[in-house]
């Protein structure tokens, strides 16, 4: 596949829909012997397939099965399928021999969902046939037993048909699958250089499809700079012009540079297209104002727009970080650029937040840009967000790697409260971990997290550990 201007388009990875192959059975012994049991096991298993849908999920429904014979045909035509995630619905009793096939060839994760009709059976008026309606959880043992010997993971969800707390478990498995989908097929843009001496932040282009799967599309920022020269003026205005309803501007910022800021913002979504990405992490050191350190300098702008339409974008050359932003995303926290920045031992807080770019659809109110004569610690000038994260419940989700070379997942969640903050162009937020600050951090540099990683919205951590389970990845949780 080439690279170049419009060559080639394919849906983002970001936008594509989990994959879900949906197949249910029951022991065909007992059609013969009951004959209204088929048929409603068949609207349960309709009832199912409709509320998976609701997930945003494609589902590859292969149909009811009866026997081992069944379960073969139901393997080969969800091998061919592509899933991303088997769903076996287990509707009354059934054998081992008729989900093995599935588990072994389909090459995708299974879970097996065992949901009778209702709360409970209705004892007095229940003969043998009703009662089979409501014996899905016979099997789940004899699964779980089958499944260890012949090396397939297991995993269940246990409920009735109608059950909310099931299905808020069935829905964390597929927006897990949905995630690993994203990651299978996503195109991780990194241009530019590694930020001189960040020794954590350097890595192994090889590790990223041999982990995650997916592409490393190495980029250079004469990419961006040829797409930024032939930015069309009225591209620009109505950049600004959306800027301007994004952001609140302060008075510091200088109407040049937040021109220029909108002209390489411009640059950056072409870039983004022509090079078909889903993430991007970039970092460019320049010299004395030439046109890479003005493009680097005048990349937060486009960057924070990049992320909010779910195109994370990070500095600092931060390739895994930009990746927990995608996954953050994809498990609808968003997820915006963070490292530590200082500890409230007053308070019991931690600050959080970061130069740069920023992910305005997590802040707390209409985030700010603001025009900086210096980025700290970088060349350059421009506009800078600053905002804090909406205040409520948040999960810190970062990729580490080992000493061996394996990715893993560090999370922590905390919440976000209010206090004072810094007015001086980065993103900070005052996090509550309950407890020592001090110790909090102790345990987070432990868990082998690096310099940076997503600050999300939300409860995730459930989430990730399905992400973990399917994705085959270690999941350090970091409490104090």
């Amino acid at each position: 596949m080439t690279t170049e201007a419009g060559a080639f388009r394919r849906v983002p990875a970001v936008s594509r829909r989990p994959r879900i192959g949906l197949v249910a059975g029951g022991l065909g012994a007992y059609w013969p012997q009951f004959p209204e049991l088929l048929p409603q096991l068949e609207r349960s298993a309709a009832r199912v397939a409709e509320r998976m849908r609701v997930f945003d999920a494609e589902v590859v429904d292969v149909g009811f099965i009866s026997d081992a014979t069944d379960g073969a045909a139901a393997a080969e035509r969800l091998r061919a399928a592509d899933c991303d995630l088997i769903v076996g619905f287990l509707t009354t009793y059934m054998t081992a021999t008729m989900l093995v096939p599935i588990a072994r060839r389909s090459g995708a994760p299974v879970l097996l969902i065992n949901l009778q009709p209702t709360e409970a059976m209705d004892h007095a008026s229940f003969g043998t046939g009703d009662w089979l309606a409501y014996c899905g959880a016979c099997p789940l043992p004899e699964m779980a037993n089958t499944f260890e010997r012949v090396g397939v993971p297991f995993r269940s969800v246990s409920g009735y048909l109608e059950d909310e707390r099931a299905w808020q478990r069935i829905g964390r498995w597929i927006r897990a699958a949905g995630a690993l989908a994203v990651l299978r097929g996503g195109r991780h843009g990194l241009m530019g250089h590694l930020y001189p001496g960040m020794y954590d932040v350097s890595t192994d282009l090889t590790m990223v499809p041999g982990h995650l799967g997916g592409h490393v599309e190495v980029l250079e920022f004469d990419d961006l700079r040829v797409r930024v020269q032939k930015a069309d003026d009225a591209d620009v205005e109505a950049r600004l012009a959306e800027t301007r309803e994004v952001f609140e501007l302060d008075d510091s910022v200088v109407t040049e540079d937040l021109a220029w800021a909108a002209r390489v913002s411009v640059g950056l979504d072409r870039l983004v297209a022509d090079f078909d990405l889903d993430s991007l992490a970039y970092y460019h050191r320049g010299l004395e104002g030439e046109i890479h350190e003005r493009l680097g300098a005048g990349m937060i702008l486009g960057s924070s727009l990049l992320t909010a339409r779910g195109i994370p974008a990070c500095g600092e050359y931060e390739l895994r970080t930009s990746i927990a932003m995608l996954i953050a995303g994809r498990l609808g926290g968003g997820g915006s650029f963070t490292e530590l920045q200082a500890l409230d031992f007053r308070a019991g807080v931690v600050e959080m937040g970061h130069d740069g770019p920023g992910h305005p659809a997590v802040s707390a109110r209409k985030p700010l840009l603001r025009g900086l004569g210096v980025f700290h610690g970088k060349r350059g000038w421009g506009v800078s967000v600053e905002f804090d994260v909406r205040h409520g419940p948040v999960t810190l989700v970062g990729l580490g790697q080992s000493r061996q070379g394996a990715y893993r997942l560090v999370a922590a969640e905390g919440k976000v409260v209010g206090g004072p903050l810094l007015e001086i162009g980065n993103t900070t937020s005052r996090v509550d971990f309950g407890c020592d600050p001090g110790e909090w951090t102790d345990a987070w540099s432990a868990g082998g997290v690096g310099h940076h990683w997503a600050l999300a919205t939300g409860h995730l951590l459930p989430d990730l550990r399905a992400l973990a389970d399917l994705g085959g990845l270690e999941l350090v949780e970091v409490s104090a």
